[in-house]
């Protein structure tokens, strides 16, 4: 049996483990989190370093990504530099690459994405999705000057955000993570401000805990674009009147696991050296395993059935 291991920053109440079989083999995928401590994650790396076939990098990205050039966090540096045999993966290829698949899958399968008004709460660090929004013509307000610095300053134009991506980026990536982005505890609070930006949404995309990270009460007739979501996140999502959520990766025994995760997953099963592994390497396997994103209706109705 093959085992995937995704090694977080994150809390540990966050922490799943899931069987799977592809191509007639059995995997264990499982989420260990550190509840933000550093160098715990750091010998949870180097003790099962060798033991498990690919490590996911959670709770924090190694890459940041703009239109032609990739930022390397340096928080991030010493979790990769600890993994010595196993490889080890940021999920920032599937951000690239299954994340743009699901925006057009949604765009033609779903609904039509044209002038829907779109909040991504941070698109730094999912560039995919933020571009295939922009290219099938949504009404997008980026978020990440609001989510990651606390500046309420929405951007809205695609171009507008290359232009702060080109500036922010080089200097986001050398600052200290936990004042980017929610690490241990503080992913378990929701401080609720910055409300009418959710309000003046159709569909918040991105990271569930940049998502999460303001949510308001009222997220009446919302569509949530996301990745891991948990069955207790599903239950809040439902209980502030979330119309739908779409997960960009697929459901593993009630859960969807992170982009990190799934691209370790990937990653063991394409079977090359990371460095030599291309977006459509990716994008086969994907198309192999039939991967398709995960669609719940929590209140209301199906859209076809409501025609």
């Amino acid at each position: 049996m093959r085992k995937v291991v995704s090694v977080s920053l994150g809390s540990s109440k966050r922490n799943h483990a899931a069987r799977a079989e592809f191509f007639g083999e059995e995997f264990l995928i499982e989420r260990i989190g550190t509840d933000g401590d550093m160098n715990k994650l750091i010998s949870l790396v180097k003790e099962l370093d060798g033991k498990v076939d690919a490590f996911g990098m959670g709770g924090i990205d190694l890459y940041l990504n703009g239109e032609n050039k990739r930022y390397i966090i340096k928080d991030a540096i010493p979790i990769m530099e600890a993994a010595k045999i196993t490889p080890m993966v940021d999920g920032s290829g599937l951000k690239n690459t299954l994340e743009k698949t699901v925006i057009e899958y949604i765009n033609q399968s779903i609904m039509p994405l044209k002038d829907k008004k779109v909040l991504m709460t941070s698109a730094c660090d999912r560039y995919g999705m933020a571009k295939a929004l922009h290219e099938v013509n949504a009404n997008i307000t980026f978020g990440d000057l609001i989510f990651a610095l606390n500046i309420p300053i929405p951007i809205k134009s695609f171009k507008a955000f290359q232009r702060v991506v080109s500036i922010f980026l080089p200097i986001a990536v050398k600052m200290p993570f936990e004042k980017l982005y929610p690490t241990g505890k503080e992913q378990d609070i929701i401080t609720i401000k910055y409300e009418k930006y959710y309000e003046e949404a159709e569909i918040i995309a991105g990271d569930y805990l940049f998502i999460k990270k303001y949510m308001p009460v009222d997220m009446r007739d919302k569509i949530i674009i996301t990745n891991t979501v948990t069955i207790s996140d599903i239950e809040d999502l439902k209980s502030r009147g979330v119309k739908m959520l779409i997960t960009t990766t697929p459901e593993f025994n009630g859960r969807s696991f992170g982009t990190n995760v799934i691209e370790a997953l990937l990653v063991s099963l394409i079977g090359k050296k990371v460095n030599d592994i291309k977006y459509d390497d990716y994008d086969k396997m994907i198309e192999k395993l039939n991967f398709t994103p995960r669609v719940e209706y929590l209140n209301g109705i199906p859209f076809d059935e409501a025609k």
